[in-house]
């Protein structure tokens, strides 16, 4: 990271954050990325809590970028098209509130680009059906149990869900977003 870093942070979720968090971790000017809960009505939620889909959260991946490497706006594109945001509470096979496509913004400027960037592809027919992504406010950021964290990563050949799931999304993004790949 370079000493003159201008991070940020922004909170986002597109299904299953082993997913996300696998694309995140590979996109240049990205810092850090943490899986976790947003969006809900209990404190300091568990997996197992989550995933029934009573407490209203969603799972979320938190990234940390250097906006002299990376623009919000780039982000945004690549959550856009590595997940399916014209589905409601539904990625893939994964069904629930838990799953819905989020963005989570900090701030006037996080919303203002996420709302343009929203209405810019539904205006232009990017998807078949209008996007359905919740953009709102961020309120706390309950970070996922560690056992989530780097789970790609450290999980690929033990876990079946990483090579059917997982692979063919990371494939996906390094396809289309080439250019924008960590070294």
């Amino acid at each position: 990271m370079s000493t003159n870093a201008q991070l940020d942070t922004i909170t986002f979720g597109g299904g299953c954050f082993w997913c996300t968090e696998a694309i995140f971790q590979r996109l240049k000017g990205v810092q850090s990325v943490a899986s976790g809960y947003s969006g809900g009505k209990i404190k300091n939620p568990t997996y197992r809590e989550v995933c029934s889909g009573m407490t209203g959260h969603a799972e979320c991946t938190q990234v940390v970028y250097d906006k002299n490497e990376i623009s919000l706006a780039e982000i945004l594109e690549v959550f856009f098209k590595t997940h399916d945001p014209t589905t409601l509470n539904k990625q893939g096979a994964d069904e629930g509130t838990q799953y819905r496509s989020v963005i989570f913004y900090t701030d006037e400027e996080q919303r203002k680009v996420a709302e343009d960037i929203k209405q810019g592809l539904d205006k232009s027919g990017a998807f078949n059906r209008q996007i359905v992504t919740e953009i709102s406010p961020m309120t706390i950021f309950y970070k996922a149990e560690d056992y989530h964290q780097n789970y790609y990563n450290d999980n690929k050949s033990k876990n079946s869900y990483c090579a059917i799931v997982i692979v063919p999304k990371i494939e996906k993004f390094e396809k289309y977003f080439a250019d924008k790949l960590k070294k």
